[in-house]
């Protein structure tokens, strides 16, 4: 289909570009954009979705960044596009320049800085700077939506939420306050508008939508999170570099692309559609091996509900066979083992603890025997056992995490992944790789000697990259699963897990399991559609809610179960429980032919 062309029209006093379902309008002149810094954006029906501010700042170590002055803006035909140019004078960078390129169907913002500096804080939609109405501080566009869709979960559980509220998208986060939002690390990064007020955390509501979003090459996404951050009416988006990030001539960001949508789900679609058009990432998913699809066995749960002891120390070999033993009895034969936290003496090493696991290699070997598969779990970014000099590390020489960007930590993991996964060493199937939210953060800490200095989702993606191609070079059938879901993670993972559940929304109300990887599954499904999906089942708040979801699992992906002996401690699984589980499976298994 043809695209509509855009229209430009000019009057004494205002310009406007019309497209297929926007328009972007300013006042010209003396009093318009160079006085008051604004470009109106307005649905096809003319109602506003923001006033949008041309200033933004691009901080460094060195100094912080300010407009001093405002330039009229320049516009022109490139195709048929229509691209308007708004310099500003900046306190720091020589030259610095908002381009706002209309396409007939987005608009697209990308900033432009010329000279030298140690990136810190990057904002765009809003900025640092003097008008010359003597206003000073810091200026934001509108908000003129009522919700916003974020796609990752947090605590509380918030899909939707007011527009006025804040959000976070990217690789660092935990259990702390405030800090709940790395569940998927990294998530797509797309936000959307609604003029309609959501009625709850979960489903988003009628349109019409506009779709926030960032498009560019994974290996420049150097900054550990998008934050959109309102105040008062207000919002702009931040990009955290760190000081990690050194420009010297000429610094493009990435691109924030508006686009009217028909749902948030088409916001998701549309994003992947995008990174997939401006080949940033794959069209297609990984090579599906049948045993992938398989039901698994994933000990956390089954670790977690034994206690008297902290989880991790119950990763024995000794109490693996007795989980194996109770699938047995029960009839149950998942495909694939996951052996999860911790089997390894050091995180960093990942040499198998030989106290808790004195035949890692025999034992796999006896699960091949039975057509199991084994998985290991892997916990990124850990630097236990690394020398500092492979490490990012703290002001005070201490390593927090593995640095990506050493060659020596990277050949290192390729030697330890060999050992693991290979034929000649333990002969594992592949990772379960959790942990990518501990992504490092800070502006004080270093990178290795040797590093190139990645940082944040771009160093992420090459970890994760490392781990997937050493494993396929072991062994080409090997599975790698992660939480990154992004497109442009698409190619070094091979199935997407759904990961941890979380509790309440943000009036307390508890939120069922169920409904919670409901939601995940479609987030996960619009932005990797080729891929499979783990389908989790950690932690599950009852015996209830485990078996509501154990039933549905098979609609969602890959059945995972984690539990075996109880939910809780006052609640024990029953044989019929495990009955039901078992023909789950059976059901499954027949629906993949």
């Amino acid at each position: 289909m043809a695209r509509l062309p855009l229209s430009l029209t000019n009057t004494d006093e205002r310009t406007t570009i019309t497209g297929a379902s926007y328009a972007l309008t300013w006042s010209t002149g003396p009093r318009g954009v160079v006085r008051s810094p604004y470009l109106e954006l307005r649905d096809r029906r003319g109602d506003r979705w923001t006033r949008l501010c041309v200033l933004s700042s691009v901080h460094t170590t060195q100094s912080p960044d300010e407009t001093t002055s405002i330039d009229e803006p320049a516009v022109t035909r490139d195709g048929d596009d229509v691209v308007v140019r708004v310099r500003t004078s900046s306190s720091h960078w020589a030259a610095r320049t908002l381009e706002v390129r209309c396409t007939p169907d987005a608009i697209e913002l990308t900033l432009v800085a010329v000279g030298s500096g140690d990136l810190t804080d990057v904002t765009v939609a809003g900025g640092d700077g003097i008008l010359p109405t003597g206003a000073s501080g810091t200026f934001r566009s509108s908000i003129d939506a009522a919700s916003l869709y974020v796609p990752t979960p947090t605590e509380p559980v918030a899909f939707m939420r007011p527009a006025t509220q804040a959000a976070s998208l990217g690789v660092v986060g935990d259990a702390d306050p405030g800090r709940v939002h790395g569940i998927f690390s990294p998530p797509p990064l797309t936000l959307a508008w609604s003029r309609a007020a959501a009625e709850g955390p979960l489903d988003p509501p009628d349109g019409p939508w506009l779709a926030i979003s960032l498009r560019a090459p994974v290996d420049q996404l150097r900054f550990t999170a998008l934050r959109y951050e309102p105040l008062d009416g207000g919002f702009l988006l931040r990009l955290p570099y760190e000081g990690h990030t050194v420009v010297d001539d000429t610094w493009s960001s990435p691109t924030v692309v508006l686009r009217p949508v028909d749902g948030a789900h088409h916001a998701l679609t549309a994003f992947r559609d995008d990174l997939v058009a401006h080949g940033l990432a794959p069209s297609h998913g990984p090579h599906v091996e049948p045993w992938w699809r398989q039901p698994l066995f994933c000990g956390w749960g089954a670790q977690v509900a034994r206690g008297g002891a902290p989880a991790p120390d119950l990763c024995t070999q000794e109490l693996y066979d007795e989980f194996l033993e109770i699938l047995h009895t029960a009839g149950l034969a998942p495909g694939t083992i996951v052996v999860d936290d911790r089997w390894q003496h050091e995180y960093g090493t990942a040499e198998p603890d030989p106290q808790a696991w004195p035949d890692l290699r025999g034992w796999i070997a006896q699960q091949h025997a039975g057509d199991r598969r084994v998985l290991l779990w892997w916990k990124a970014w850990d630097p236990a056992g690394l020398p500092a000099e492979e490490c990012v590390t703290d002001a005070a020489g201490r390593p927090i995490a593995a640095d990506p960007g050493s060659p020596a930590y990277r050949a290192r993991l390729r030697a330890i992944v060999a050992r693991l996964i290979g034929p000649d060493g333990l002969d594992a199937d592949g990772f379960k790789v959790d942990f990518t939210q501990r992504a490092p953060s800070g502006r004080t800490l270093r990178t290795a000697p040797d590093s190139d200095g990645v940082w944040g989702i771009a160093a992420l993606h090459r970890l994760v990259a490392e781990i997937h191609g050493a494993a396929k070079a072991a062994k080409p059938d090997a599975l790698v699963v992660t939480h990154t879901v992004h497109p442009s993670f698409g190619d070094v993972t091979d199935m997407v897990r759904t990961n941890d559940v979380l509790e309440r929304d943000t009036t307390g109300e508890p939120v069922p399991a169920a409904l919670q990887l409901t939601a995940r599954h479609a987030i996960v499904s619009g932005v990797l559609p080729h891929h499979p999906i783990d389908t989790d089942q950690w932690p599950m708040p009852s015996r209830a809610q485990w078996l509501d979801y154990t039933r549905l699992q098979p609609t969602l992906g890959v059945p995972a179960l984690y539990y075996l002996e109880r939910v809780r401690e006052d609640e024990a699984i029953t044989a019929d429980d495990l009955a039901e589980v078992r023909a789950s499976w059976d059901d499954y298994r027949k629906a993949l032919g």
